[in-house]
């Protein structure tokens, strides 16, 4: 989990955008595997709803530091 933070905190606004819309797809069709009893692990669910939760928070970061930085 650590490398994984690591590579995040490394990547642009652009790139962490793209990949919270890839996560938010995965998420859709892990709900979707739940519904249709494909999913044994539902824990998957709840952990793609933190990365996601994750990113968009070091998203707002960025913009914040940015907006601070323009001061």
């Amino acid at each position: 989990m650590k490398k994984d933070l690591k590579e995040i905190y490394s990547k642009t606004e652009k790139e962490l955008r793209d990949l919270v819309k890839e996560k938010r797809e995965e998420l859709f069709h892990l709900n979707l595997d739940v519904r249709q009893n494909k999913l044994k692990n539902t824990r998957s669910i709840f952990n793609t709803r933190k990365e996601i939760a994750r990113i968009l928070t070091l998203i707002r970061e960025k913009e914040l530091a940015l907006k601070e930085n323009n001061k």
